[in-house]
């Protein structure tokens, strides 16, 4: 062969390394992404679910305008522990301790490229049914 011809296979060769590399990153990054989106959704599920539990009259088997002595049994989720639920996406706590407001806090499962995975709180009012989310941090 010609070094021109053996050029152009070492040149092919790593161009598509290059791109072999750059796509698995952008899998990754993806994937990250996905999750995150997915802890997102499932909080906010679960807040609602916890809303609709609360405004429930007590004799009823809600909470009676109240979210103190909310269990995570009652919200039709799968659990890991009696007060953790655990899905594909992550693992998720309630707080109800404020009585007038609850906090969901969810923790994804896909680690990003530092080992990190995603923490998303979200918030739910007892009064107006106002629910925020926010991205904490990566832990």
């Amino acid at each position: 062969m010609g070094q021109q011809q053996l050029l152009l296979i070492v040149l092919s060769v790593i161009i598509v390394g290059i791109a072999v590399v750059v796509g698995i990153n952008m899998f990754g990054a993806s994937a990250v992404a996905a999750n995150q989106d997915a802890v997102v959704n499932d909080c906010l599920n679960i807040a609602a679910k916890a809303h609709q539990w609360a405004i429930k009259p007590a004799g009823m088997g809600g909470g009676g305008n109240s979210f103190s002595s909310i269990d995570v049994s009652v919200l039709g989720m799968p659990l890991k522990s009696a007060t953790e639920i655990e899905t594909e996406n992550g693992t998720y706590t309630i707080d109800g301790s404020a009585g007038t407001s609850c906090a969901v806090t969810g923790t994804g499962v896909t680690q990003d490229r530092d080992g990190k995975v995603c923490v998303i709180e979200t918030k739910v009012e007892l009064k107006g049914g106002k629910i925020t989310t926010t991205v904490k941090d990566r832990k």
